[in-house]
């Protein structure tokens, strides 16, 4: 990937003071300013590349909108809920979190709930500051022998399944993503939610918040679960339906419920904080000192490597860039611009295209045929229009363009290996277009059928004729560009010249008007590259 330049960034909570320190040693501007409201922080947000939140900050589309420069959102922990994803990625703006800074801390407050709601310790706690001694009111139950069930086995999912093992807690679990056989590995068996609701006595959600997972513990789920089941939500508000939950413990159904987070934060209805059986913490997973430094940390480390070319980590909407820190996959994305920018000129269409098709040849490229999908539509976008296309949101404009993009890769040997090629419909036309890199330059090998003697590098200006064959064309050319004072620097030919053929002439200079070619040619077009 090309270094993202990030000069200045804005910290809008409070994060550890490793953060800011590790940007400023890498030459990053660094401003802090706390507790905005978000008509300020829209005024404030049009002088900076980046943006650094913790969960307090809403990050919506308005403010996108007003970070005219903004390249990057940097959520300094996990899940990215208070972000609009979508905006960003409309407006090309990576969005990152820290996907492993708080696990530790997220997955003990998780083991310290489960444990809470098994012997009553909190509801003991205040019964003792009430001048009571109650003990056979909080009986309570052993976590060994009773069964777990972990919906979601990512990385917290993970380590609470092996700190509660230790209690000789039998942990079962549910995850589309993680293979079954990897969480038997560290002891979880996984099995269909279906069968997973009735044998749990716990149960405990590490899922992000999304329409699949909205509600997930429901009238319909809790009517499936044992009776007096108990339930920890640490994750995101909402996985938990919370009337649904509410009148689980009125009726019994549910025992017990450990809840660190809320649809609402915080909650105005305290019909769920005030039951006795709901152990209430204010959105404390992440709150210890080793997650905060660990989150402000990995953040600020996570976008100086960006910049600096080197990796890309915590992306939730850029996954096309993971490919691109070679020097090879840059080449490869020049090529493919280079090839968008030369049909969006010679088309001369100022409409979008009606389909896109994008072919990658040779094993050399078969991990590229993403980011090179990304990087011709990047070129065939006018530059001069508003959308600032780049990677990230390229394939979301052509979509609401209106247009449809297919790609797609081909085993082939020999001179077909390592090419790009690109075919477009428009208004009933085809316009096609190959080419590949050759000693590091992006190279064009055809154009609509005119298979170029010698490649032309995509490289300066360059001028674009379709014409006839005819001995006189150079000379003629090359004399009307030398009263415009424009010097030929490179001519290239097609093999074939039966009927209309693509010349392309290097040029110093771009011309002042095409028109004063028409007289020679069928069609000219110019552009820089």
């Amino acid at each position: 990937m090309a270094p993202i330049s990030i000069r200045t960034v804005l910290i809008s909570e409070s994060v550890d003071p490793r953060c800011r320190a590790i940007l400023q040693e890498n030459g990053i501007q660094v401003t802090e300013k706390q507790n905005m409201k978000k008509d300020e922080l829209i005024a404030e947000i049009k002088d900076y590349d980046g943006l650094v939140v913790r969960s307090a900050t809403k990050v919506t589309a308005d403010v996108i909108d007003a970070g005219s420069n903004l390249k990057i959102i940097g959520r300094a922990g996990t899940g990215v809920d208070n972000v609009d994803v979508d905006a960003a990625t409309r407006s090309g703006i990576i969005v990152m979190n820290t996907p492993n800074g708080n696990t530790i801390s997220a997955a003990e407050l998780t083991c310290a709930l489960l444990m809470s709601l098994s012997r009553n310790v909190p509801q003991a706690v205040m019964s003792m500051k009430a001048g009571n001694w109650d003990r056979k009111k909080f009986m309570g139950a052993e976590l060994y022998g009773k069964v777990l069930g972990i919906i979601g086995l990512g990385r917290i999912g993970k380590e609470v399944a092996s700190r509660m093992q230790s209690f000789g807690m039998k942990t079962i679990g549910y995850d589309p993503i993680t293979p079954p056989e990897v969480s038997a590995s560290w002891g979880v068996e996984q099995m269909s939610l279906e069968n997973l609701w009735p044998q749990c006595d716990y149960i405990t959600v590490h899922t992000p918040l999304m329409p699949s997972t909205a509600g997930l513990l429901n009238d319909e789920t809790f009517a499936k679960c044992k009776k007096g089941v108990k339930v920890v939500n640490c994750a995101r508000g909402g996985i938990i339906d919370e009337a649904a939950l509410l009148r689980a413990l009125e009726s019994g159904q549910c025992g017990g419920a450990g809840l660190d987070v809320f649809v609402e934060e915080p909650p105005k209805d305290r019909a769920l904080v005030e039951h006795p059986n709901t152990i209430s913490c204010p959105h404390l997973g992440a709150s210890t000192k080793e997650a905060q430094a660990r989150c402000g940390e990995d953040i600020a480390l996570q976008i100086v490597d960006m910049v600096k070319g080197k990796n890309l980590v915590g992306a939730v909407n850029a996954q096309v860039l993971a490919s691109t820190f070679s020097q090879e996959s840059q080449q490869l994305i020049k090529l493919g611009e280079a090839i968008g920018a030369v049909l969006q000129s010679c088309s001369g269409l100022k409409d979008p295209f009606s389909h896109v098709q994008i072919t990658t040849r040779g094993d050399c490229m078969k991990s590229s045929t993403g980011y090179m999908t990304s990087a011709v539509l990047v070129g065939l976008f006018n530059l001069e229009s508003c959308c600032c296309p780049n990677l990230i949101n390229a394939v979301i404009l052509a979509k609401e363009s209106g247009m449809t993009v297919n790609q797609g890769h081909c085993v082939s040997d020999g001179a077909a290996a390592g090419v790009c090629q690109v075919e477009l419909t428009a208004g009933g036309c085809s316009y096609k277009a190959s080419g590949s890199v050759q000693g590091g330059v992006p190279v064009l090998l055809e154009l609509s059928d005119s298979v170029f003697r010698q490649p032309v590098s995509l490289t300066g200006n360059l001028l674009f004729l379709k014409a006839s064959a005819s001995p006189q064309l150079l000379s003629s050319v090359a004399g009307l560009l030398a009263t415009e004072g424009v010097q030929i620097e490179s001519f290239s030919a097609p093999g074939d010249r039966t009927g209309d053929v693509w010349y392309c002439v290097g040029m110093s200079s771009l011309l002042r008007d095409l028109n004063a070619l028409m007289p020679l040619v069928k069609d000219a077009a110019q552009l820089t590259i």
